[in-house]
């Protein structure tokens, strides 16, 4: 299978660059696997949940993961993006200029006491940064810049309303390096409608990593492998997804990211609560054990999104659902509309 058959044309000026002022104002593409497809606003997702459906959501929280400072000897600048967490003092970071923080650079933060020293270089431009003098609960908000996709464009790095609205209303556990951006269409209201009507709401974490914005190095899909992203199933939410299965309710996932939760966790006897690390690469040919229904965004050609979603509802008619899109200038990527596919 190539990656190629997973292109379309994206033009860039469908590629968002502002969210709406009220999130869930924007576009929904409702793709039923027959083949119809409805358009609505995002707040009319109400409509097609009902008891004992169970919405599933994703907590995690982005933390500021971009950091610029200067390197100690030189001054000369440079920037590193945390990835992944390794321990208390290690993460595994993309290093820019990468060519210029070789192993043992260190790079300071002027007005602060942190200090990051690259102890490893990884593949193209990755590392191992040891940091000292350094809380993610305290320095990192405090000099860390939200880490805005290279796609949406500021003059001036992000503002405070990228602060802000690129967060969904329910996040709670730090960790991620990219917005869950299924989820980013939920206003508070919507939620406690979503609630009162009788459809439980429950939660997963996966902190989303590198393999949101992965891209594939290999054209044969079977040939590639995802970065590893941390996740966590809760007791509860184990227990009320398997008892609405029990009694026909859909599991709906909000977002790419906690349909890769549910199905890491899923058994022969349901879905599993637990923790750990999930590589877990979902394209054509995967078989889906929990997930019923799915809400999403317009995503990236040829990326491992794509994939999963082209799984999920089939290539044809996912890539005729594009299609539609482009033509009637639905918003794409993360601050982009929404598609519900049922």
């Amino acid at each position: 299978m190539k990656i190629d058959d997973f292109d379309y044309c994206l033009p860039q000026e469908l590629i968002a660059q502002e969210p709406l002022l009220k999130r869930d104002e924007c576009n929904l593409m409702v793709l039923h696997r027959d083949g119809v497809i409805e358009h609505r606003k995002f707040h009319e997702i109400i409509n097609y949940l009902n008891p004992p459906d169970v919405l599933v959501i994703n907590i995690t929280r982005v933390i500021p993961a971009r950091l610029h400072g200067v390197k100690e000897k030189t001054g000369g600048k440079a920037e590193i993006f945390l990835l992944k967490r390794i321990n208390k003092e290690k993460w595994e970071c993309i290093l820019k200029p990468s060519r210029r923080l070789k192993e043992g650079t260190v790079v300071i933060f002027p007005g602060t006491s942190l200090r990051a020293e690259i102890i490893e270089r990884g593949e193209k431009n990755t590392g191992i940064v040891r940091f000292t003098g350094f809380s993610i609960e305290k320095d990192l908000f405090k000099i860390g810049q939200v880490p805005l996709p290279p796609y949406i464009k500021r003059k001036n790095g992000p503002n405070s309303r990228d602060e802000r609205e690129y967060q969904t209303v329910y996040a709670q556990e730090p960790g991620a390096v990219a917005a869950p951006t299924a989820g980013l269409h939920f206003t508070t209201e919507l939620l406690e409608t979503i609630s009162k009507k009788g459809v439980q709401i429950v939660q997963v974490v996966l902190h989303t990593g590198w393999a949101s914005f992965f891209s594939l190095p290999h054209r044969e899909v079977e040939k590639n492998r995802l970065p590893a992203e941390y996740f966590k199933v809760p007791v509860s939410t184990a227990e009320k997804i398997n008892s609405a299965r029990k009694k026909g309710g859909k599991i709906v996932a909000v977002g790419t990211t906690t349909v890769r939760t549910l199905e890491t966790a899923s058994s022969a006897d349901g879905v599993l609560p637990g923790e750990g690390w999930t590589e877990l690469f979902i394209y054509p040919g995967y078989k889906f054990k929990t997930v019923d229904a799915l809400i999403t965004n317009f995503h990236m050609p040829r990326s491992p999104l794509l994939l999963l979603v082209a799984t999920f509802v089939g290539k044809d008619l996912l890539m005729q659902a594009y299609r539609e899109a482009v033509r009637l200038r639905y918003r794409f990527l993360s601050y982009g509309d929404a598609m519900f596919i049922i």
